[in-house]
């Protein structure tokens, strides 16, 4: 299976971008884990982007798939 890749402590936010309200540290921890997360206060949903450097590109897939 493909390693997933999870976002260091200081990519989480401490407080909802939105509104400013602090997330608690297990909506921290929900937020690390799922990538995404709905603030109690405001209702605006938190999302973390993934980051794309750690994928494959096509060329890189078609040149493992052409060495097999």
């Amino acid at each position: 299976m493909a390693e997933e890749v999870k976002p260091k402590r200081e990519e989480v936010p401490e407080a909802c971008p939105h509104c400013g309200n602090k997330l608690s540290p297990w909506q921290q921890v929900l937020l690390a884990t799922d990538r995404a997360l709905v603030c109690k206060k405001c209702w605006y949903r938190i999302i973390l982007d993934v980051n794309p450097a750690t994928k494959k590109t096509d060329s890189e897939k078609s040149k493992s798939k052409g060495s097999n």
